[in-house]
């Protein structure tokens, strides 16, 4: 029984390895160490087919996706790794894929680990993951994330050059449907497919994980969050919207949602780290698809959609360590969308326009610039647009700055400065 349902896993497996695989951007320091090689990221990312493709490079290997049901109740793992010998010949490199859903799998990865195998681990909680191995196997492991597509990945699938004018169209496309893989690559629906993704997320990494009981509250939270992406909220007013529902139940929905990489959160800049905490919060989510799917809307609002690429972006290279991010908002309720910290140094302060031809709008964006540069004390001044690009000079009430303006596109594909003078 156990043979034929990892003899199974391995066709779906060798039929994966025929698709079209686009190169990811994500890598493990050295991919080819004994270190515990590990993979987080969202659902349906391409965690799975980033680690097979690197483990091709290293010869054969053993696979066992721990998000088959058939294996929920077999919680000796003995048994399921003689199944692994026994149908792939006692490999020394192991898949082990959405290892969180196994008990005290990291407990299991360093027995393995002794024994010699070389590991790779997938995991679609950001929490369990990353606290397990803060505890459990420091020093003896190298991490890569991956998330959806970046629009430079997403261009992959076009196999050709494009114009400014065919990229700058597709931009428009990525920022309405986002980039997981699946859809992308063999045009299925967009809504059907993120909305069916959205369920298995809900259901099997935070319905079943943590017992909820709530199902029908805790989707509601989600869709009011999925329809004010791009904004400020606070607890209290998530509370008016869910009757009977207290602030700490919503916080902890909330976090659910965020550890399953769904959603997160910029918090608003202060120099005063209690008055950082009590602030409002900005909400994001990890695709622009899910916005598509699960919104309420009418129609795209291309500034909250261009913004929230731009979150998307900087928020990797916060989980990377590479900087803070956060939004700046002063007492007249003027803001900056995101402020971009290295160590202890503000190095950029960026707005998001889609349109920045209005003059009140332009004037609107550089007031704010300019009041958080005086602040903050940098002068590295961003304004991301459709498709406006220039370096203007720019004055309020005596302070000088200049602005770069940087069309969207150019940003995200990095054909211009992303956060350093």
């Amino acid at each position: 029984m156990l043979q034929d349902i990892l003899a199974l896993q391995k066709r779906e497996l060798d039929a994966r390895l025929a698709e079209l695989y686009v190169k990811r951007e994500a890598k493990f320091r050295n991919v080819s160490s004994d270190l515990i090689k590990v993979v987080i990221g969202p659902r349906r990312a391409g965690k799975s087919f980033f680690a097979i493709h690197e483990l091709q490079k290293l010869g054969s290997f053993g696979y066992v996706n721990f998000d088959d049901e058939q294996l929920a109740k077999i919680d000796n793992f003995n048994e399921i790794l003689a199944a692994v010998d026994s149908l792939y010949g006692s490999p020394h490199f192991l898949l082990l894929d959405e290892i969180q859903n196994f008990p005290k799998w990291e407990l299991l990865a360093n027995r393995l680990q002794r024994q010699g195998r070389n590991l790779f681990l997938t995991g679609s909680n950001s929490n369990l993951l990353g606290a397990e191995l803060a505890t459990h196997l420091t020093g003896r492991h190298t991490l890569a994330y991956i998330f959806p597509f970046s629009f430079a990945e997403f261009l992959e699938l076009e196999k050709k050059s494009l114009t400014t004018p065919e990229t700058k169209q597709k931009l428009l496309e990525f920022a309405t449907y986002g980039g997981f893989p699946e859809p992308a690559v063999k045009k299925l629906d967009y809504a059907d497919y993120i909305s069916r993704l959205f369920d298995a997320i809900f259901y099997k990494d935070i319905v079943a994980r943590y017992k909820i009981r709530r199902i029908k509250a805790m989707q509601e939270i989600a869709r009011i969050l999925f329809s004010n992406v791009a904004r400020e909220f606070s607890y209290n007013s998530l509370k008016k919207s869910i009757s009977g529902t207290s602030t700490i139940t919503l916080q902890r929905f909330v976090l659910y949602l965020e550890e399953a990489f769904v959603f997160f959160e910029v918090p608003r800049f202060s120099f005063k780290p209690k008055e950082q905490v009590h602030s409002n919060k900005k909400i994001y989510c990890f695709d622009n698809g899910f916005v598509f799917a699960k919104a309420f809307k009418s129609s795209p609002d291309w500034g909250r959609l261009f913004e929230n690429l731009v979150a998307i972006e900087l928020k990797k290279g916060e989980i990377e360590q590479r900087h803070k991010v956060f939004f700046w908002k002063n007492a007249q309720h003027e803001e900056v969308d995101f402020v971009i910290k290295h160590g202890t140094k503000i190095t950029a302060l960026m707005q998001v326009c889609y349109d920045i031809s209005n003059p009140d709008t332009k004037k609107r964006e550089i007031r704010a610039l300019i009041k958080a540069k005086q602040e903050l004390k940098c002068d590295n001044l961003i304004v991301l647009t459709n498709d406006y690009g220039n370096e203007e000079e720019a004055e309020w009430f005596g302070e000088k700055a200049k602005i770069k303006y940087i069309p969207l596109w150019k940003w995200l594909l990095g054909k211009e400065s992303r956060n350093k003078k």
